[in-house]
């Protein structure tokens, strides 16, 4: 992953209800959660869920689809394991290696 898509997934995540939506999705797995569903657990304004669904989307943490007359949004796991995984990758690879401005 490049540094500037785990940037858009890091932004789309980057407020208090996006992540609360976010983790939602994560406890409902793989069939995800109709609109409406998100909206009655989170108690967010559903006009303005709409707006954070489509930045999550947006930033790939997220993926919709239609199903009937709702629309169903699902975590995006593989990419969320991608963005976790951007982070840790080089984990304490500067560990032991003293200060080098002394």
């Amino acid at each position: 992953m490049n540094i500037d898509i785990a940037s858009e997934g890091f932004a789309a995540v980057g407020s208090a209800p996006r992540l609360q939506i976010v983790a939602l999705l994560v406890r409902a797995g793989p069939q995800g959660l109709a609109t409406g569903e998100i909206q009655q657990k989170s108690g967010i304004a559903a006009s303005t869920l709409v707006h954070h669904l489509k930045s999550l989307a947006d930033g790939r943490v997220i993926t919709q689809a239609k199903k009937g007359r709702s629309m169903v949004s699902v975590a995006n796991f593989d990419h969320l394991h991608a963005l976790a995984a951007f982070l840790l990758e080089e984990c304490c690879v500067d560990a032991g290696r003293g200060n080098d401005d002394e």
